[in-house]
């Protein structure tokens, strides 16, 4: 599929899908006419990136371990590929993310204790 199409079945806009392209996180072939031709596998590639992204990696994470991604959520490494500089920033990362939900849990519960003594029935939830 060329790359409108890949942009409307993902919601990407393809100067994104260029950028990802240009940081080595999507591999186009090239038609005769030398425009870029995705596999059907590249929507899910997409979708994998774009999460990935949402959660905070960055692109230099995402091509370290996008090679090891059979699917969302599905991580795997050979051990003897990932690298100490890897795994640190894989720690760093998930320490990062660990901080966040803490954060919005201490948010969450305030939030809730506050709107539980302002209006007590709208605890319930």
């Amino acid at each position: 599929m060329r790359i409108g199409e890949l942009s409307r079945r993902t919601g990407v806009p393809a100067r994104l899908l260029r950028y990802y392209e240009a940081q080595d996180l999507l591999h186009p072939g090239r038609g005769a006419n030398d425009y870029r031709a995705y596999p059907e596998s590249a929507v899910a590639d997409v979708q994998q990136i774009r999460g990935l992204l949402d959660s905070g990696l960055t692109t230099e994470m995402i091509r370290a371990i996008l090679p090891y991604l059979s699917g969302p959520g599905e991580l795997h490494p050979p051990a003897e590929c990932v690298t100490p500089e890897t795994a640190a920033l894989l720690k760093g990362h998930i320490d990062r993310i660990q901080s966040r939900i803490d954060c919005l849990a201490r948010n969450r519960d305030r939030l809730s204790a506050y709107l539980a003594a302002v209006r007590p029935e709208a605890g319930d939830g």
